[in-house]
């Protein structure tokens, strides 16, 4: 596949406000291009950075023309975007992402049996549509096992952990909200993802292998390298998917890897990835930039270089509520404050980044700064 190559001073359409779409603005703009932003938060954190913004609905076909329009290409933060009007938007303007991942990846169940017939490692799943599907679940998966919705969800919503019958109840009424998907439950000894960028003439950019801890199913630190041998076995499991789905620009998959030291695909993000945010400062590229390489058709580089270890941090309200107060006294801590306007404790209003020589040591130390956040 052959992309169209933009030029400096040639306008890029994002579908999606959020931090992404500001950490993607500001990726092209040092690029020389334009940014037209599309999102119904009036107050969204990209609209300070965009050349122009619309503000109008992701659904609002007339003004998804109107972005179309006025820019040389269109992509998007996230994935819970109409696939079929970006489908019909990819009969007219440019968009190389294309449609096609959006629509398998907003359906977990999809995601699962497309994964399955790619040769992926996956854990066992079954799909749960009634009362009787739940208990065929508990039969075959035994407790304890992941609900998860269909379609819509993420950082930890439309999920549960059903851990024994005193959760039955609570999984019944998620079922009969929307279809599921139950999935066996893994003891796990880390956590780890992978972010990677496609770009004209299938070429491939892999970030290094990224270590992540959840809480709360949300993530709550990132450190690069990841202290894991499975680097290559992640690379492996990526080339499976992408002969599966068609990908353009950064994505990333995240997989599981049991106390067996066995490594599983878990979910995938066709769009950047809050475990790569680490990238703009430790990596020669950062996801964004190669994203934006990618989708305006400039040739992504070779390999991305990590100039130094690095420890992420997420921020969400609680976070900044606890340690706002000490930016100003740590020069090492590289602050990134999303511009959101109203602060709610799980809400991720910013990430911060320490480079390091020695990662035990600045993970403790932030382990302990964070201390006091629950």
């Amino acid at each position: 596949m052959n992309f169209n190559k933009l030029k400096f001073g040639d306008t890029i359409g994002i579908i999606g406000g959020g931090q992404l779409g500001k950490m993607m603005a500001q990726s092209a703009q040092k690029k020389g291009f334009k940014v037209v932003c599309l999102d119904p938060n009036a107050d969204s954190p990209c609209k300070p950075v965009a050349h122009e913004f619309i503000n109008a609905a992701y659904d609002d076909e007339q003004a998804l023309q109107e972005l179309g329009r006025k820019t040389d290409v269109i992509t998007y933060e996230f994935e819970n975007i109409s696939a079929d009007q970006l489908h019909h938007l990819t009969e007219q303007f440019n968009i190389p992402q294309g449609y096609q991942a959006i629509q398998l990846l907003q359906d977990r169940l999809t995601e699962k049996q497309t994964l399955e017939q790619a040769g992926s490692k996956i854990v066992p799943f079954l799909s749960v549509q009634s009362n009787d599907d739940l208990q065929t679940a508990i039969n075959e998966l035994g407790y304890p096992f992941i609900l998860k919705t269909r379609f819509g969800g993420y950082d930890g919503k439309g999920q549960i952990l059903v851990k024994d019958e005193t959760n039955i109840e609570e999984a019944k009424a998620l079922i009969s909200n929307q279809e599921c998907v139950a999935e066996q439950y893994l003891d796990l000894a880390l956590e780890v993802s992978l972010t990677v960028t496609i770009g004209n003439q299938k070429q491939i950019t892999y970030f290094p292998l990224q270590e992540n801890e959840h809480r709360n199913q949300i993530l709550f630190k990132t450190i690069v390298p990841a202290r894991s041998d499975k680097e290559q076995e992640a690379r492996d499991e990526v080339n499976k998917i992408i002969e599966a789905i068609h990908f353009v620009g950064t994505f990333t998959v995240e997989f599981f890897i049991d106390k067996d030291n066995h490594l599983f695909v878990n979910e995938i993000a066709p769009r950047p990835h809050n475990s790569g945010h680490y990238s703009i400062e430790a990596c020669d590229y950062s996801q964004f930039d190669t994203h934006i390489l990618a989708v305006t058709g400039q040739t992504l580089p070779n390999s991305v270089e990590i100039l130094k270890p690095a420890v992420m941090m997420n921020l969400l309200g609680r976070d900044l509520d606890l340690l706002e107060d000490k930016f100003s006294e740590h020069p090492e801590w590289h602050i990134h404050i999303y511009g959101k306007p109203e602060r709610k404790p799980d809400r991720k209003m910013g990430h911060m980044t320490i480079l390091t020589d020695d990662i035990d040591d600045t993970e403790a130390k932030m382990l302990k700064e964070f201390e006091g956040r629950e």
